[in-house]
């Protein structure tokens, strides 16, 4: 079984718990392991919260999940200002921001990360099921 969904979002805070909330269904349904799954949720909240704080410019993002019993692959996409996907230092143990990308890079697999000025940002990352 394999489940693709394509979502258009506000840029609002209210967006994001429901696009967690909605993989959440999609990897349950799939009986997919929950620390894997709890991975993604981490990884998929932190790529949106990202949009939401940073993406000036943009009013809307697109999410696009595609689920299967083996592996799930994540797009957010947004057409804000752009950001340096290399750029940034490692945050330190008492941060209390900067560690979404961080997270992402140690959550999943396959991270990519794409951003131009005034064109919009890609976040694109993996997980494979044992």
């Amino acid at each position: 079984m394999r489940m693709s969904v394509r979502l258009n979002l506000p840029r609002e805070v209210d967006s994001v718990p429901a696009v967690r909330r909605l993989l959440r269904c999609a990897l349950t349904s799939l009986t997919v392991d929950r620390q894997a799954g709890t991975d993604l949720e981490i990884a998929l909240t932190e790529a949106c919260a990202n949009v939401v704080k940073h993406a000036t410019g943009a009013e809307a993002y697109e999410v696009r999940l595609d689920v299967a019993e083996d592996r799930c692959s994540i797009d957010v996409v947004d057409d804000g200002h752009g950001f340096d996907p290399a750029g940034g230092t490692a945050p330190t143990a008492d941060s209390e921001r900067g560690r979404g990308l961080f997270l992402i890079r140690a959550l999943a697999e396959n991270v990519r990360m794409q951003s131009s000025p005034r064109t919009g940002s890609l976040i694109h990352f993996e997980k494979s099921f044992a």
